[in-house]
């Protein structure tokens, strides 16, 4: 029985060394949400440019102070004449921040009436892609886009854009006292579509964007 009991604390004893030195040959790594959360902060960034296709002169300097407070660091654009548009001036910035940051820069520009730009930005891990265009006479538009620039509608939006369709078309008849043959129901549907994809934006920018191609473009990071 005492050679049991010796033979026991001897094996508790070896097992408390080894079990002592394994610990400081593994490596250590920090565990729990908010290691994981830090990381992907740390790593996730996107890219997107931001189109400037006519500003007055006076507007230039304000439009580089927007964009710098957005990125966090100061902004100098090569500003070149809007052929389109004499007597005012264009330019392109091309950045690398957070998500989110083309619905910021967009924000920051647009109460500006005299201006006309863009701003895009591609898809990131865990956000879409977006594009917004404003003009001085159509205001703001924003769509979804996917990751080669086109753009993205939802099924809810389709959907509610065939239902107006539909329901402008009866109504268009009852009040002109016309058949179904009158009103072209295709039409309606092509106008919300093209609503859908902001062709009336496309169709007043893309003289202003043909005017730039080629120009100077400047890239620049976010100060995080």
């Amino acid at each position: 029985m005492a050679r049991g009991a010796g033979a026991e604390v001897t094996d508790v004893a070896c097992c408390h060394t080894r079990r002592t030195a394994l610990p400081s040959s593994l490596p250590t790594r920090p565990l729990g949400k908010a290691h994981l959360a830090t990381s992907k902060e740390d790593l996730v960034t996107t890219r997107g440019v931001v189109y400037i296709h006519a500003a007055p002169p006076a507007l230039c300097p304000h439009v580089e102070w927007a964009v710098g407070g957005v990125l966090g660091m100061r902004v100098t654009l090569d500003w070149t004449p809007q052929p389109t548009a004499p007597g005012t001036f264009r330019a392109e910035l091309s950045w690398q921040a957070d998500p989110g940051t083309a619905s910021k820069l967009a924000s920051a520009l647009r109460d500006w009436m005299h201006l006309r730009f863009e701003v895009t930005e591609e898809p990131s891990a865990g956000a879409e892609g977006e594009r917004y265009s404003s003009t001085p006479t159509l205001g703001l538009f924003h769509a979804t886009t996917g990751v080669h620039g086109d753009i993205m509608v939802r099924e809810d939006r389709l959907r509610a854009a065939l239902a107006r369709a539909a329901t402008e078309s009866a109504i268009g008849a009852a009040a002109e006292g016309a058949t179904d043959g009158d009103i072209d129901p295709a039409t309606r549907v092509m106008q919300e579509m093209q609503a859908l994809l902001g062709k009336a934006w496309d169709d007043e920018l893309e003289p202003f964007r043909y005017a730039g191609d080629g120009a100077p473009v400047r890239w620049l990071h976010q100060v995080v």
